[in-house]
C-alpha cells in the first residue's frame, strides 16, 4: 500500500487563481470609479492577498490532519506568493499593454507633474517619460513579481507561526486514513 505524499500546490494554485480573479475585479472597479492611482485606496488590493495567502496555508493545515510544522506552512504560504505573483505580473502586462494603455497616460501624467515639480528640464522630463512608456507594462509585471516574492516572505512567515501544530510524540501517526489506535 502506497503512502500518498500530499503537497501544497494545488492548494496554492486554486486560491492564486482566486486571488487573480480578485484582483481583475479590483482593477477594473478602481478604473471605473476613477480612483487615482496616487491615493491610499490602492493598498486595499494587500487585504485580498494576505487572506488568500493564510487561507491557503490553513487549507493546507487541514489537508494534512490538522497538523502543519512551520517549515511546510511557510512553503505553502511562499508558493501562493510565487504564484499568484506571476499570474498578476501576466495581467500587469495585459492592461497595460493591450486593455488599458490609458491607464499608462494617466500615470505618466502624474509623473510629469512630480518631475516639473523636482525642476528637471522639459527634455529630460519628455526622455524620461518616453523611456517608462516604452516598458511600462514590463516594469509592472516585473515589479509585481518581485512584490509579491518579498511581501509573500514576510507574510508566510507570519502565518506559518500562525497556523503552526506540530503533532504531539503521544499522537498516533495516521498513515492509512484510518482512524489511530488510542495510545496507551
Amino acid at each position: 500500500m502506497e503512502i500518498e505524499k500530499k503537497t501544497s500546490t494545488g492548494i496554492a494554485v486554486k486560491w492564486s487563481l482566486i486571488y487573480l480573479v480578485t484582483t481583475i475585479v479590483l482593477t477594473y472597479i478602481s478604473q471605473f470609479l476613477n480612483v487615482d492611482p496616487e491615493s491610499p485606496v490602492k493598498y486595499i488590493s494587500f487585504l485580498p492577498f494576505i487572506a488568500f495567502l493564510f487561507l491557503t496555508q490553513k487549507e493546507y493545515r487541514d489537508q494534512l490532519g490538522g497538523y502543519m510544522n512551520f517549515g511546510k506552512g511557510f512553503t505553502a504560504g511562499f508558493l501562493f506568493a510565487i504564484i499568484s505573483g506571476v499570474m498578476v505580473a501576466v495581467f500587469i502586462y495585459l492592461y497595460f499593454a493591450i486593455l488599458s494603455p490609458e491607464m499608462v497616460e494617466k500615470s505618466l501624467s502624474t509623473t510629469q507633474a512630480k518631475l516639473s515639480e523636482k525642476g528637471l528640464s522639459q527634455d529630460q522630463i519628455d526622455k524620461a517619460l518616453d523611456i517608462t512608456r516604452k516598458y511600462f507594462p514590463v516594469f509592472g509585471a516585473i515589479g509585481s513579481v518581485i512584490f509579491s516574492a518579498f511581501i509573500g516572505v514576510i507574510i508566510s512567515l507570519i502565518g506559518a507561526a500562525i497556523f503552526k501544530r506540530e503533532r504531539s510524540p503521544f499522537d498516533a501517526v495516521n498513515t492509512n486514513d484510518q482512524t489511530p489506535e488510542p495510545t496507551v
